[in-house]
């Protein structure tokens, strides 16, 4: 059966999308991550093992420091808290030339829900490069059942908003696409990809997810092709009518799939 340059073209467009957002380096960076409440701090000041400390980030935003007591964290960057700490101990006389190095243990104040038909749904930390496809490939990429396209839900002074990305946009000329950033509080969803279902005399019935353009003859290839008993001129399609009602129509090769439809291959009457 022949398929043309176009569809094999889009079957490597999808086979790309999954081969990235699994492989894809998530680059998180210390110095971009913006410190919140409940984030657990590692600090220590150099060729002073005694003011070597972990803290956790009270709900005020703060830290308590040897020698110099209470410290603002919240919003601050670790290097703009090492500078903070830095300042303190030499403006205070304890330390000369004090040389402060913070780094978060764990993440707690800034995580975003990945959620849906991804290989590991759950929540995520943040930071300020982070971007949609970042969020998809810590969790791991879209699974076989997941759609490219995800749902972004913001909350704006007080109300959900929602955006639907096209994640295949974000891979296909990262030069000129401006990447979508996260923001704390945003929940990411998967959703199922649609589908259609071939069944007959095809070599392996059941559901499929659709790709961009898909024909008829394109979801005959996808289903195994036809068994020695089937016809190309016995094929129908069960589609859903604006009032949800299933219609059977007669079809072409080149008719387009839609979600939902039902392709049936008729056996060959000789």
């Amino acid at each position: 059966m022949h398929i043309n340059n176009r569809l094999l073209w889009i079957d490597k467009r999808y086979l790309l999308l999954m081969v990235l957002l699994l492989i894809l380096p998530v680059q998180q960076s210390a110095a971009a991550y913006n410190i919140g409440p409940d984030d657990v701090l590692r600090i220590s000041v150099y060729g002073h093992e005694d003011l070597r400390t972990e803290s956790r980030v009270s709900a005020d935003g703060k830290i308590t420091f040897p020698l110099i007591g209470e410290v603002a964290a919240s919003g601050k960057s670790t290097i703009e808290l090492e500078e903070a700490i830095a300042v303190s101990l030499i403006n205070g006389g304890f330390v000369h030339d004090a040389q402060v190095s913070v780094t978060v243990v764990e993440q707690v104040s800034q995580r975003i829900s990945v959620l849906g038909y991804v290989n590991k749904p759950g929540r995520y930390p943040l930071n300020s490069n982070s971007s949609i496809v970042d969020m998809i490939a810590m969790a791991e990429g879209i699974n076989e059942m997941g759609d490219h396209k995800v749902v972004v839900t913001r909350i704006i002074d007080g109300k959900p908003q929602k955006w639907e990305l096209d994640l295949l946009t974000y891979l296909g000329n990262t030069e000129s696409t401006v990447p979508f950033k996260m923001q704390q509080g945003d929940e990411v969803y998967v959703p199922k990809a649609p589908m259609f279902y071939i069944y007959g005399e095809v070599q392996r019935p059941g559901g499929y997810r659709i790709e961009p353009e898909i024909s008829v003859v394109k979801a005959l290839s996808i289903g195994g092709g036809l068994t020695p008993r089937g016809t190309e001129n016995g094929i129908v399609i069960k589609r859903k009518s604006e009032n949800g009602e299933l219609q059977e129509t007669d079809v072409e090769l080149s008719d387009a799939v839609l979600k939902d439809d039902v392709i049936y291959v008729s056996e060959r009457w000789f």
